[in-house]
């Protein structure tokens, strides 16, 4: 099979010919229809000190995926050959505490496919059946395949309890456009929308916020205090991992609001913790993956309802081949692209 790899500590990424994977007795073989790049695939690309972190070449990349089942294994109870599913990334141990206690997305000895085991960008992938969520056949393959990002997004809005409350979102990366539009299908009353890539706040835009802000002109967390009358907003999500948009995030909540993290800085950052966090009693909740499997069943609520709609965040879908293409769209200076698709 075709499948593009990291083969070497360097930048870049090849298309090479594998051995199409082969199924155990709890896995079953996928035949992938799309995959979706993500913010650390470019890391992958660029070979970054993040990536030379996480990966160890050779390596087939890719974790935002989905496909039709066509072989199963023999003790594989819950999916059948014809099946369309999307790819939990996440793989747990099962045995752990976390994993025994409900929470096994914080397995202790978590893989992630397309870190520690082959991706999804190829034309097959071997997955454990515990992986796959099953969809309806009539959900189109690129929005099957974004899912894996898309519920990072339902977990962290459905954490931060935004239903009849003020929400400040900070990112116009991926993450940060879809937590616009579930923050909206989940019933928030007002919604400031913070980026700063002229190119994706025009996406923003569309996905419904009450407020788009443009993070590049400065005075974000002051104007957000000026338009709740001085006390700030219930809920912010910090979606993209920026230091200053981590900081107007803690200036902007109001006192006994909460502050939801997901955007991982690029590097150790510095915060005032009295200030910032204890004084204001603030709650502060961390959001890793996605909840298995609480956030995949209310993401196909949301998605089948026809309430969450994310298909204007998709703006290229591409040919596998092409990925070369589609990383130069991911890190022009300024940004050409939103979610970029990719078919096999």
């Amino acid at each position: 099979m075709r499948a593009v790899a990291k083969l070497k500590p360097k930048p870049g990424l090849e298309i090479i010919d594998a051995p199409r994977p082969e199924v155990t007795s709890h896995r079953v073989l996928v035949k992938v229809k799309a995959a979706s790049i993500c913010g650390s695939d470019i890391h992958l690309f660029k070979w970054d000190s993040w990536a030379s972190s996480n990966l160890e070449p050779p390596r087939i990349i890719g974790h935002e995926g989905a496909g039709e089942v066509v072989e199963v294994g023999e003790q594989v109870e819950g999916i059948k050959v014809g099946d369309h599913v999307s790819f939990e990334s996440h793989i747990p141990c099962l045995h752990c505490a976390r994993c025994r206690t409900g929470e096994m997305h914080l397995c202790r000895d978590l893989k992630t496919i397309g870190f520690g085991v082959d991706g999804c960008f190829a034309e097959y992938i071997s997955m454990p059946e515990i992986c796959c969520w099953k969809n309806e056949k009539s959900l189109p393959w690129e929005i099957a395949s974004i899912q894996e990002p898309l519920g990072n997004s339902v977990y962290a809005v459905a954490e931060s309890e935004v239903a009849g409350k003020q929400a400040a979102i900070f990112g116009d990366g991926p993450t940060g456009l879809f937590a616009v539009a579930v923050a909206r299908a989940l019933g928030a009353a007002t919604i400031f929308a913070v980026g700063a890539s002229p190119y994706r706040m025009e996406i923003m835009k569309k996905l419904g916020p009450d407020y788009l802000i443009d993070a590049s002109k400065g005075g974000v967390a002051d104007f957000i205090l000026e338009k709740t009358n001085g006390d700030g907003v219930d809920c912010v999500l910090e979606m993209s991992g920026a230091e200053a948009a981590i900081h107007d995030g803690f200036k902007a909540v109001r006192n006994g609001g909460s502050f939801t993290a997901f955007g991982i800085p690029a590097k150790p950052i510095q915060i005032d913790v009295a200030k910032e966090i204890i004084l204001k009693g603030i709650k502060i909740i961390a959001i890793h993956g996605r909840k298995m499997f609480d956030t995949w069943k209310q993401m196909a609520i949301l998605l089948n309802s026809g309430k969450l709609d994310v298909s204007s965040v998709i703006t290229h879908k591409m040919p596998m081949s092409n990925i070369a293409a589609a990383m130069d769209l991911l890190t022009k200076n300024p940004i050409e692209a939103g979610k970029i698709v990719l078919f096999p």
